[in-house]
């Protein structure tokens, strides 16, 4: 029933193992598919933008490391995409980016909310502990709903990343999640419960309960990935993240080919 497809390679410069590790993981697994995930290159005139993306000049070695798993795992369902930032005004470089390979999907995400600051990165956490935690999640969630209404991907990675090292609003949080479910109904794109965040300080999956139930409510469509860095982190913890599906009501999950969405019933 599983499908991890978004999982990442040593071309992004802080991940191990080459897609056929992946591979061979995702067989010893039992999975059903596999897709590769990487960070997405910048436009060469930027770069190096930072230092946790393929660069432009290495998209060729990704397209053939992929096809080295395929040729050495014919068995194994193996997806191509792509983990995009979605950053404004570089919406043409994002079209761009989709037309530069037969693509299975498109992963959109939300890493900078301002120039220079990944709210993932450790190297920030001080702006967390000096700075207002609920004006990072509403630059944080408004940048995701300008995301999704995009219409150019076709799930989103890490709902509620903001949470990773444990920082949270008071209050409701619907006032965050709200307008990102909306566009996620209305344009038709997925999301994922992401693992990774079992692996963080934030200690429970990419998005929480209450995240899941409403988007389930709106009529939202899921995905379950690893975000693995490690071909040990293939698959992990998709127990515990099914759980949360069937918790918030979920029966189906989406696969994806072509960047054409399947639904498949929950076993």
């Amino acid at each position: 029933m599983f499908t991890d497809y978004h999982t990442h390679t040593p071309l992004c410069h802080h991940a191990q193992g080459w897609p056929r590790d992946y591979a061979q993981a995702a067989v010893e697994r039992g999975l059903d598919e596999l897709g590769l995930a990487d960070h997405s290159p910048m436009p060469a005139r930027l770069e190096p933008f930072d230092d946790w993306r393929m660069s432009l000049a290495d998209l060729p070695r990704y397209f053939e490391a992929v096809e080295e798993a395929r040729a050495a795992f014919p068995q194994l369902p193996i997806r191509l995409g792509l983990e995009v930032d979605y950053l404004p005004g570089h919406e043409a470089w994002i079209e761009e980016l989709s037309g530069m390979a037969r693509w299975d999907y498109l992963i959109g995400s939300v890493h900078y909310i301002a120039p220079g600051w990944d709210i993932d990165n450790p190297a920030h956490i001080s702006r967390f502990e000096s700075g207002s935690v609920e004006e990072i999640w509403d630059l944080y969630f408004k940048a995701l709903e300008a995301c999704v209404r995009t219409r150019a991907f076709d799930f989103i990675a890490h709902p509620d990343l903001p949470k990773k090292f444990g920082h949270r609003p008071q209050g409701d949080l619907r006032r965050f999640y709200e307008p990102v479910i909306a566009a996620l109904a209305e344009t038709g794109t997925a999301f994922e419960i992401n693992t990774a965040g079992l692996r963080k300080p934030a200690g429970e999956c990419y998005p929480d309960a209450l995240f899941l139930h409403l988007a389930h409510e709106a009529g939202a469509r899921l995905l379950i990935n690893s975000d693995a860095h490690a071909p040990a982190e293939v698959g992990a913890n998709f127990d515990d993240a099914l759980a949360l599906a069937k918790a918030a009501g979920f029966t189906e999950l989406v696969r994806l080919a072509g960047r054409q969405k399947q639904l498949v019933p929950i076993a």
